[in-house]
């Protein structure tokens, strides 16, 4: 057992980003965030920016959504014949759920740098720099006034509370805090109380932000009243989950935030033919992204946007390297989201080889925006969403849907339906609604991260029925759901513990 605890240990540390000598000691040091920074509002303005470019660094170190939020429920495949055929196997190795082998080294796939999805210090860096932030606010900043104060803070308190968000769908309990230039050791909170503590903050803050900015510039872009909304109710969502005790408590509460948000009429679901304009971003749909534009010489990694694994010429370039997709959803899988062809995304997101089962597939859904001509080896210029309206919408119908009321959960979820020019929904309520919702937000959500995340929150992970890669309750209970933590977290914190099930062997 020993042996087993330090090669895990050791894998785990070997592909994380270099980390300081104390705990929690984040503060970058290539940025002024204390007195001799905040001396203006555009000095507030441009950390605000800077919080949502660290985060989406996290995002951006690997094909991170499809590695979280796609691959761990084994619908994915690769396709030998593509480029470089054997460095996409790793969809399978994560179908398996073995992350160990994913981080074990020395395999094809090492240039893609899933160790650094084991690193959570970017996260705690964006808190550390959102809790500064505030701070300064209280103490007041030259040129705010207390109206624009409240905004910032409330921005801030978002970014805050969506790291806490991603690193407990990551890694379960995590270390909590809100006070600045924090630097004791602390233990791992249980996530439900982290997520709670964040619930609690955000409401304070939710109607402090406009539901939409006059600069259209900025829409989904900064968070707005709308983002923290979305994010409230994936919380809540995610709470009912794991307490199941009060989970009629978070569908309630997800269940008003959603009706808030669709009375609000800020938001819109835009018609199918205008996808290219959702995926291209700042958008009337979008709730919070991470926007990004070769125009603004944008640096992506190659790797790291969803639709990377799943395009080819023309939409991939140069055409040697990508006459097949480096990987495809089962065709089975594919034949149950879309039993018959009468749903326009079928025919928007896909091709004629939607249920090929081989290297032709491709996803259009992130085809658009893609480069006309030229032979440089790019993605399509999209942007990265996070939250977007018609998934809250369906967020909003299955809690509705969970709370016994069938009808107006069906109204939401035919909100989305119609959008897709597909049949209404006219079936019966309970358990037959609750499985149509969760196949509804599969199929509108596809390639956006969540689906995984949907199985383990809802205990589908437990079924066969919609997991290729089933956990049983004991792996599920100890963890099997998350990703290692690296041992890096431990560096002078004798508080802190790794995710136990990976410690022992991932079994």
């Amino acid at each position: 057992m020993k042996k087993i605890i330090t090669s895990v240990l050791i894998i785990a540390g070997s592909f994380c980003l270099p980390s300081c000598k104390k705990f929690l000691n984040i503060q970058p040091i290539d940025k002024l965030t204390g007195n001799n920074f905040y001396q203006s509002k555009e000095d507030v303005v441009a950390n605000i920016y800077d919080m949502s470019r660290r985060f989406f660094g996290k995002v951006n170190e690997t094909h991170f959504v499809g590695a979280t939020g796609e691959y761990r429920s084994g619908e994915v495949m690769h396709e030998p014949q593509a480029d470089v055929g054997p460095s996409r196997e790793y969809v399978e190795v994560l179908g398996r759920n073995d992350l160990l082998e994913l981080l074990r080294g020395g395999k094809p796939w090492d240039f893609y740098n899933f160790g650094a999805i084991t690193d959570w210090t970017g996260y705690y860096q964006v808190i550390q720099s959102a809790n500064i932030l505030i701070e300064k606010l209280n103490e007041g900043i030259p040129g705010v006034s207390a109206n624009e104060a409240n905004q910032f803070k409330s921005e801030a308190a978002f970014i805050r509370a969506l790291s806490y968000f991603f690193m407990v769908r990551l890694y379960g309990d995590v270390a909590y805090y809100t006070d600045a230039f924090h630097s004791e050791p602390l233990p791992r909170e249980n996530m439900v109380s982290v997520l709670n503590k964040c619930i609690a903050d955000l409401k304070a803050y939710k109607d402090f932000l406009p539901w939409a900015y006059s600069d259209p510039a900025l829409k989904g872009v900064r968070a707005s009243r709308g983002s923290i909304i979305a994010l409230l109710m994936n919380m809540n969502m995610w709470n009912a989950g794991f307490d199941r005790a009060n989970a009629n408590k978070y569908y309630t509460e997800t269940a008003t935030l959603g009706r808030e948000l669709v009375a609000s009429n800020a938001y819109r679901l835009l018609p199918i033919e205008q996808w290219s304009t959702v995926i291209k971003g700042r958008s009337d749909e979008s709730l919070f992204e991470f926007y990004r534009s070769i125009n603004y010489g944008d640096q992506n990694r190659d790797v790291a946007p969803f639709g990377d694994m799943f395009l080819h010429y023309p939409y991939k370039r140069p055409e040697y390297t990508h006459r097949v997709s480096f990987a495809y959803f089962r065709a089975e899988y594919m034949q149950k989201l879309y039993p018959s062809n009468a749903d326009k995304r079928a025919e928007a997101w896909f091709d004629e080889d939607i249920f090929a089962d081989n290297g032709k597939f491709m996803m259009l859904k992130f085809a658009a925006n893609s480069f006309a001509s030229g032979e440089e080896n790019a993605n399509p210029d999209n942007t990265f969403l996070i939250f977007r309206y018609a998934g809250e919408i369906l967020l909003c119908a299955e809690a509705l849907a969970e709370l016994n009321e069938d009808n107006e959960a069906i109204a939401m979820l035919n909100r989305v339906r119609q959008r897709a020019e597909a049949p209404l929904y006219n079936g019966g309520g309970g358990q037959e609604l609750k499985d149509f919702i969760f196949l509804e937000r599969s199929r509108e959500l596809m390639g956006e991260g969540h689906h995984y995340f949907d199985l383990v929150r809802t205990r589908r992970i437990l079924s066969s029925q919609w997991s290729y890669n089933v956990l049983t309750l004991d792996k599920y209970n100890r963890g099997a759901w998350t990703w290692p933590i690296s041992s890096n977290a431990l560096i002078n914190n004798p508080f802190m513990t790794l995710n136990t099930y990976w410690v022992n062997g991932g079994n």
